[in-house]
């Protein structure tokens, strides 16, 4: 067959219509019809090679929700007809100690489905079915596509820093990410504390869940801490005045990375040494915490803030998140 998708044929160029013969599918592979594909910002560093690991011509999309319409001899967890969702992960090896304990996310011979293959902005996406992902009845197709990305890091962020319930927790950005922890956090019964830098924004955390707001201007620092956070997470990719933001963490309190900001870390040693504080960063999630992440989504109503756009409109969509207009994730859907 033939898959009909939208590609970058070369650096930061405007995607075109592409057309191409998927490899010769194996025993645990599936094919799905795409119903709906989120746009990240790591599709747009794809298209502008911004990590080095391009492969022209490219094809976005790691936020894909479909119905699968083929299955391989060896997929019994899976059945045709199912509504399934894919993430940034195609494959791992599935042996190695990291795979073994169910970080398939750490290991060393992970694959990115748009820098190993053809990601979603397509008819039809042909993917590993073990790392496609039954979506729960109680999320809709077009909300569902940025969980399987921006939402599972920050679940698994949270999670791996210790979130529990009954808790402080800080955050650090209520954008495309932010916002979506803010939910995770707050709906599963912590106290949330949201470090924002407009009004604006302030109001909006309270209607997320947030119980306090700190605004802090463009690139000032915070101030002083009134009250101690058991966890604080970052999701914005900016330096900012990261020993100011230590100061808020209690005793043996986790501050954990997900956005990248441009420069290395500077924290003073004496501020994590005093109080054994922790500094961690997190990258998406292995397949055991994507499916608790749906889970959770679907029970709690987590969803994120979508703006959606037919897929004919795709490069209008990805200019509109360029200039970071959308509120708070773009998707593209399929009629």
């Amino acid at each position: 067959m033939q898959i009909n998708a939208l590609a970058a044929h070369q650096l930061g160029e405007a995607l075109k219509p592409y057309s191409f013969e998927p490899k010769e599918r194996q025993n645990y592979d599936c094919l799905i019809k795409v119903l709906a594909c989120g746009i990240c910002h790591s599709d747009i560093h794809m298209i502008d090679n911004d990590w080095g690991q391009s492969r022209y011509p490219v094809v976005p999309g790691h936020e894909v929700i479909g119905e699968i319409v083929e299955i391989g001899s060896q997929v019994n967890h899976l059945k045709v007809g199912d509504r399934v969702g894919v993430g940034w992960q195609m494959s791992s090896c599935l042996q190695c100690t990291d795979c073994l304990k169910g970080n398939e996310n750490l290991c060393d011979q992970n694959q990115g489905l748009i820098v190993n293959g053809y990601g979603g902005f397509a008819d039809y996406l042909a993917v590993d079915s073990r790392f496609a992902f039954p979506i729960p009845a109680g999320i809709e197709t077009e909300v569902a596509g940025p969980l399987l990305c921006g939402g599972v890091t920050v679940y698994s962020a949270l999670r791996h820093a210790g979130m529990s319930s009954g808790q402080e927790i800080g955050v650090i950005g209520v954008g495309g990410l932010g916002h979506m922890a803010v939910q995770f956090a707050s709906r599963l019964g912590n106290s949330v504390t949201v470090f924002t830098t407009s009004e604006d924004k302030a109001e909006f955390a309270n209607q997320l869940g947030a119980r306090h707001v700190v605004v802090v201007p463009p690139g000032e620092s915070p101030p002083a801490p009134t009250r101690q956070l058991d966890i604080i997470i970052s999701t914005v990719p900016q330096s900012l005045d990261w020993a100011a933001y230590i100061e808020y963490l209690s005793s043996d309190g986790t501050f954990t990375l997900v956005g990248v900001p441009p420069e290395p870390l500077t924290i003073p040693l004496w501020a994590l040494l005093n109080k054994r504080r922790r500094v961690m960063a997190s990258p998406i999630g292995g397949r055991a915490m994507i499916i608790e992440m749906l889970s959770v989504a679907e029970r709690f109503g987590i969803k994120p803030i979508v703006e959606t756009f037919p897929m004919e409109q795709a490069n209008e969509a990805m200019q509109k998140v360029r200039d970071n207009k959308v509120r708070y994730r773009a998707v593209l859907t399929v009629s």
